[in-house]
């Protein structure tokens, strides 16, 4: 008897300890259409092993995919790949406003709140988007996220983030971020939060009257926000985001256009944004940048520009409390200082 008790514990450690199929670098595919292993790209996510120290790509085919993403903390080193950032769409509809009664598996009552309202949320460090667009196509009745990240060393590639209010929250302080080559529209503060993120060659368009950033860096957080090479424009009511109409135009969305815009107001009083060898549209007031309703921030809040271009970027009404940079200090301000790392 005992015996036999040993040899079913000696199995039973085997299967434990039997290795993962897919704890390996090959490659995974998704496809919607059931032509891959995973219709899901949750799916996919859910099979990668934890702390991976190889590197990882999930390869999501074009196609729609209607999931609210998750890429949980213990995830390293993931590579979250589209064939074509125009047709690799993955879209969800949350906003503020929708009751937590809606949420499977919630009790709470009132409204959701904007911190649960993510399309996808990367929790995990070292993940590459690439190639994807990924939106909240909610009604406009609230804040709505379409990116929430709170990893660090995260990279976005050549990605399209779609939203209104609230569209991509950077959520941790001393969390380094790089969106290069990446398209970001939305409504109001669209661009928000506490961490330090470097924006290279992006395209940025507002929807309507607004504000581009809404920064909270914290005081003890050398940089936050810095955009160099970007183009900041209004959207244009005949052509509503690069590479075509989003799901919810089609669905015959408001369509606005944008005439007085700020580039920034401080969430929080020490808030850093810089935007630098830009071009900058008419749309931008002339004060570029607002203290929120509230003078104190006026003394804290690191508001900063440096050979900016465009109609929008005038600096002879800018507001007394920002700042324009020196040729000596901008030296100073590169991807590898800023981030800890150049593409």
């Amino acid at each position: 008897m005992k015996k036999l008790f040993l040899l079913l514990l000696a199995i039973c450690s085997l299967s434990v300890n039997a290795a993962n199929k897919y704890d390996n670098p090959d490659t995974l595919f998704v496809a919607r259409d059931g032509s891959c292993e995973f219709r899901n790209v949750q799916d996919a996510i859910e099979v990668c092993r934890a702390y991976m120290s190889y590197h990882k790509v999930i390869f999501v085919k074009n196609g729609i995919y209607k999931e609210k993403i998750v890429i949980p903390h213990w995830l390293t080193n993931v590579e979250l790949c589209g064939e074509n950032a125009e047709q690799t769409i993955i879209v969800w509809d949350d906003h503020a406003n929708v009751p937590m009664q809606t949420v499977a598996g919630s009790s709470a009552s009132g409204p959701m709140g904007t911190f649960r309202t993510y399309t996808m949320k990367v929790e995990g460090s070292d993940i590459t988007l690439k190639n994807l667009t990924i939106e909240n196509n909610s009604a406009r009745r609230g804040q709505a996220v379409s990116l929430h990240t709170t990893g660090d060393r995260i990279r976005v590639i050549g990605c399209r983030l779609l939203g209104h209010q609230d569209t991509l929250f950077t959520g941790v302080e001393n969390t380094r971020l790089l969106f290069k080559d990446c398209y970001i529209c939305g409504t109001t503060d669209f661009i928000f939060g506490p961490s330090t993120a470097w924006f290279e060659g992006c395209l940025i368009e507002n929807k309507s009257d607004s504000y581009v950033t809404a920064a909270s860096t914290p005081e003890n957080v050398k940089y936050g926000y810095v955009f160099n090479n970007c183009t900041v424009r209004a959207m244009d009511s005949s052509f509503m985001g690069q590479g075509g109409p989003t799901m919810g135009d089609a669905l015959g969305a408001p369509k606005p256009n944008a005439t007085k815009c700020y580039l920034g107001r401080p969430w929080r009083p020490y808030a850093y944004t810089l935007f630098m060898n830009c071009d900058l549209g008419g749309h931008i007031r002339p004060e570029g940048w607002h203290n929120w309703n509230n003078k104190d921030n006026e003394r804290t809040a690191r508001y900063l520009e440096y050979n900016n271009r465009g109609d929008g970027a005038a600096t002879t009404s800018r507001a007394p409390w920002s700042r324009q940079l020196t040729k000596k200090e901008a030296k100073e301000i590169t991807m590898k200082n800023v981030i800890g790392w150049e593409e």
